[in-house]
């Protein structure tokens, strides 16, 4: 069973359908590392801003478009597509350099939404309004502003080299959520100089502002960076994985169930990590985690505006989109099969015999291709905890 709100859960509500977030790097600068506020960066910052590094490899917004298009396409054909404008500090510099950066991303072909990161403190009123305003006339379902918070404390901020303060943080989120924009903040699990105490206290604070969305990192040491030379020096030591774990048991229930969790968990570029190990194996993780909540029964928002019993959009009307395709990949489902379809998803069926049907209808009963990718999608993730199969309906399968 799910037991947090996530992102694909969301999209899937709202749309009916995977929505996929593409990550582009529009070559943009970060005043932490251009010498207007310092030249160093954030001490876990790698060369790539957190991105892709696409953009310095000359490639434009429109071609790395079309090479991660291909890509999803050939998976899922009817999956639609969001423009997340990743790397570095996309609304640094010029107003008139964002207007142009924005028409250019929203212009990209079948693109239905926008993610724009970058810091609290690269946001004017005029950038701010020019954000509300990208999606007018555009045909773009969504606006997201993700905002690097990672930490309301200050002492930890000026640790971390970050170049700002909680309030600014605060004051970027409230004038952005005024405007409209949906708002995804980032916060960061084991920072230098903090225990458990100081994140559960940026966990609250995070949620007590006017934010849409979390994303929640574990620190992990890169390459190249100032991190990993205190990490070698002996002065820094990353989160085990055991520990990062159980400090997502604790944040989660106090963290409203309305908030979408984008991410859980850090994604270190390949060949980028020092340190921990644990770290470059994302999909496991989310495997101890759903466990570890499931052995203590506990959920987000069980502590916050949900402590009577789970949302159900966190699996039941997540599965189900307005059409009544059911999503095989939730951990709703599995948990359904594998109490023989009691669950009500999945009809009366025996454990290993669940089967795969969508309503007749339904346009994709009709497409051979995504129906052999729902088949398979069956076999996998089994990292959530459940290890049954189900059978496809061959009556669906074959057409």
């Amino acid at each position: 069973m799910a037991r947090w709100h996530t992102l694909a859960a969301y999209f899937r509500r709202k749309y009916g359908t995977r929505v996929q977030k593409i990550p582009l790097d529009a070559g943009s600068a970060c005043p932490n590392r251009d010498g207007l506020l310092s030249t160093q960066g954030c001490v876990f910052c790698n060369a790539l801003g957190s991105g892709s590094g696409l953009g310095a490899r000359g490639l434009s917004l429109a071609e790395q478009w079309r090479a991660w298009r291909r890509r999803y396409d050939a998976a899922d054909p009817d999956c639609r597509f969001l423009a997340y404008l990743q790397s570095f500090s996309n609304t640094y510099g010029s107003l008139e350099r964002l207007q142009a950066l924005l028409r250019e991303a929203a212009a990209l072909p079948g693109c239905r939404g926008l993610a724009v990161g970058t810091r609290p403190d690269c946001l004017s009123p005029e950038k701010l309004d020019a954000l509300a305003l990208a999606g007018r006339g555009t045909g773009l379902a969504e606006i997201w502003l993700e905002l690097g918070l990672q930490s309301a404390h200050d002492a930890t901020l000026a640790r971390i080299n970050r170049g700002h303060t909680a309030a600014c943080s605060e004051k970027a989120v409230t004038e952005a959520a005024g405007r409209g924009l949906l708002v995804c903040g980032h916060l960061m699990a084991g920072l230098p100089g903090e225990g458990e105490a100081d994140f559960l206290a940026s966990v609250d604070w995070a949620a007590s502002l006017p934010l849409h969305g979390l994303k929640l990192h574990n620190v992990y040491v890169p390459k190249g960076t100032e991190l990993a030379r205190q990490y070698r020096a002996g002065n820094y030591l990353p989160l085990e994985r055991d520990e990062y774990v159980d400090l997502l048991c604790a944040a989660l229930p106090r963290i409203p169930s309305r908030l979408v969790m984008h991410r859980l968990q850090s994604d270190p570029a390949p060949g980028e990590l020092v340190a921990p190990a644990w770290a470059a194996r994302k999909r496991p993780l989310l495997g101890y985690l759903l466990r570890a909540l499931d052995a203590r029964d506990l959920w987000q928002g069980c502590r916050a505006d949900a402590p009577g019993e789970r949302p159900g959009w966190y699996d039941g009307s997540g599965n189900a989109s307005p059409c009544g395709h059911i999503d095989l990949r939730r951990p709703a489902v599995w948990a359904a099969c594998a109490a023989g379809g009691k669950g009500g998803l999945l009809g009366d069926c025996a454990p290993s015999e669940a089967p795969f049907a969508f309503p007749p209808d339904h346009p994709r009963v009709s497409s051979n291709a995504w129906a052999r990718r729902e088949a398979a999608a069956v076999t996998r993730l089994s990292y959530y905890g459940c290890r049954r199969r189900c059978v496809p309906n061959a009556s669906v399968a074959k057409k």
